[in-house]
């Protein structure tokens, strides 16, 4: 695809092995980097934009795809950044690839990108699809996919949905995985600044892990 290519020649002359090592160690070895910082590279990522344009809506999955399969963390940032700028063309198709940027690659980095930046807002504009998918999510067996249930409200802030929040919570409350415990104290924390008295009372009346109590009380304790 010609904006793939675009792409690889623009961000491939920003290489910065010093940064790339140490960004590489940040997320525990797993992913090359090139070595482009955040700000740099949104500012490279529009400066691409300024004199090329978008690529189309279309071309979109597709480009997706090819920026996830590049070897470098900073093209799976590329296309959760070009995502968000299609917000207002979003289709109800779109959550297919949006879960399918939360189980590919995945990490922290990647998954709460996807989430914060389109998945949560992808379901205030689509809020009928939402039950079904994240129901579904709740009860994977991927637990990047529990993850994201759980936190996709988190800059919802007073149309949470109370109820739901705490019911998969409750359905993850003891798992041994230490993304679950981190990803059900921040949505508490997150849901705090809205309601903290209702999330002083979840937490005392749920058996959670210390580390989700620690996370959620920060603000209210």
């Amino acid at each position: 695809m010609e904006y793939m290519q675009l792409l690889a020649e623009v961000f491939t002359t920003a290489v910065n092995e010093n940064n790339a090592m140490a960004m590489k160690a940040y997320l525990r070895d797993q992913f090359e980097h090139i070595g482009i910082k955040t700000p740099e590279r949104r500012n490279m990522l529009k400066t691409v934009i300024a004199r090329h344009g978008l690529p189309t809506v279309s071309d979109m999955p597709m480009l997706v795809k090819m920026l996830w399969a590049m070897p470098e963390r900073e093209y799976q940032y590329i296309a959760i950044d070009l995502m968000e700028r299609f917000k207002k063309q979003w289709n109800p198709d779109d959550i297919h690839l949006f879960e399918y940027m939360i189980t590919h690659k995945s990490w922290w980095d990647s998954v709460d990108s996807v989430v914060s930046a389109l998945a949560g807002p992808w379901f205030k504009k689509f809020p009928a699809a939402q039950p079904a998918i994240t129901d579904r999510w709740i009860s994977s067996d991927n637990f990047w996919l529990q993850r994201s249930a759980i936190i996709f409200q988190n800059a919802y802030k007073k149309d949470t949905d109370e109820k739901l929040l705490y019911r998969y919570i409750q359905r993850c409350a003891s798992s041994n995985e230490f993304f679950i415990r981190k990803a059900i104290g921040w949505a508490l924390r997150e849901y705090s600044k809205t309601n903290p008295e209702s999330v002083r009372k979840f937490v005392m009346q749920t058996p959670l892990a210390s580390l989700s109590q620690r996370e959620a009380l920060r603000r209210i304790v």
